[in-house]
């Protein structure tokens, strides 16, 4: 099999795509540099396989958007959102649409280097979504329904207080069940608990329950 080394890293600032290069390449990792979203997409049908690393605020064309449209031309490009002014709405959307993580600059390098690990393994295996959807299944499975509750309303991307008034708790309660859920989900990140929900398809479950 095939293993990929890539990363195309996608951020108009010349300086953060320096040192983000930098830090990767230390890593023993090969990177293409794009200055801008509409850049990256003009090549991307041609473009060599790999995981990017893609900005949320660009100019012109944004990293949602730029996401968005790689969706619709099926192109199987492993995304890690990267973003200096990171919000529970950028988040839940990117997490949605099967971003692999959302990082807050400046990211940790080893936080960088194990998003960036396990974007490249979804390359190495392109049919793993069905055992991730499983195991994801199985980590929901071990959650309280009050703990299922709260993580429905992370996947809606809903504020801690709003999440309280919603289920008529304190938000001290609702950040109570918060850390518990992601203790049993064995994540440190919202990103990460917004994965292991979507894989699991329980954003949209819990949606269409609330919505009923």
């Amino acid at each position: 099999m095939q293993k990929h080394n890539l990363v195309h890293i996608v951020d108009d600032e010349e300086a953060v795509r320096l040192a983000t290069a930098f830090l990767l390449e230390a890593g023993g990792l090969t990177v293409r540099l794009w200055k801008s979203g509409s850049a990256f997409l003009d090549a991307a049908p041609r473009a060599e396989p790999g995981c990017v690393l893609l900005d949320v605020r660009m100019a012109q064309v944004d990293g949602l958007t730029v996401q968005q449209r790689l969706v619709e031309l099926q192109l199987n490009f492993p995304i890690i959102m990267f973003t200096g002014h990171g919000d529970i709405a950028s988040a839940v959307r990117a997490m949605r649409a099967g971003a692999v993580s959302f990082l807050e600059k400046p990211a940790e390098r080893e936080t960088l280097l194990e998003a960036v690990a396990e974007g490249l393994r979804r390359l190495d295996d392109g049919n793993s979504s069905d055992s991730r959807a499983q195991h994801a299944r199985r980590l929901i499975a071990k959650l309280s329904e009050r703990e299922r509750e709260v993580l429905g309303g992370l996947t809606r991307g809903l504020p801690n207080k709003y999440i309280a008034y919603d289920l008529d708790i304190s938000p001290r309660t609702v950040e109570i069940h918060r850390a518990n859920l992601m203790s049993k989900l064995g994540v440190r990140s919202l990103s990460d608990a917004l994965k292991i929900a979507f894989a699991a398809e329980f954003g949209k479950q819990a949606f269409v329950t609330r919505a009923t």
